[in-house]
């Protein structure tokens, strides 16, 4: 399966996977799912870094690349879907990363229930 990871996963992920649910852990764990960190959750965390709101002292990207996740870049076709989609969740990192799991029919991993409003798939 293929699974976009929500950017509070990633970081759970990468430093407290305690936060994880076990089903969370055992589908970024099976060898057969490919994991994704978007561009959009890189450029959050950036954004968020550079703001104050978080504090990020390591590259995602390096990171990404030593667990194993792959990164996926946003799409001018993901970006098409954004001006269709209801306005369920008002967060634009969000809206962004649902747009790309329903152009490009991967799952999605978040603990955000605004999500399940949409009719992308949710993974765990």
């Amino acid at each position: 399966m293929n699974i976009i990871i929500d950017t509070h996963i990633y970081l759970w992920a990468i430093s407290n996977p305690e936060n994880l649910k076990n089903h969370q852990r055992s589908e970024l764990e099976t060898l057969t799912n490919t994991i994704y960190l978007s561009a959009i959750s890189v450029a959050e965390l950036m954004i968020k870094s550079s703001i104050g709101k978080l504090e990020i002292t390591f590259d995602p990207v390096a990171i990404a690349d030593e667990t194993g996740f792959q990164t996926l870049s946003f799409s001018t076709e993901d970006a098409l879907l954004l001006k269709e989609m209801p306005f369920h969740h008002k967060d634009p990192f969000d809206r962004m990363l649902i747009a790309q799991a329903l152009s490009n029919n991967y799952a999605i991993m978040t603990d955000d229930s605004k999500f399940s409003f949409y009719d992308c798939k949710l993974a765990a």
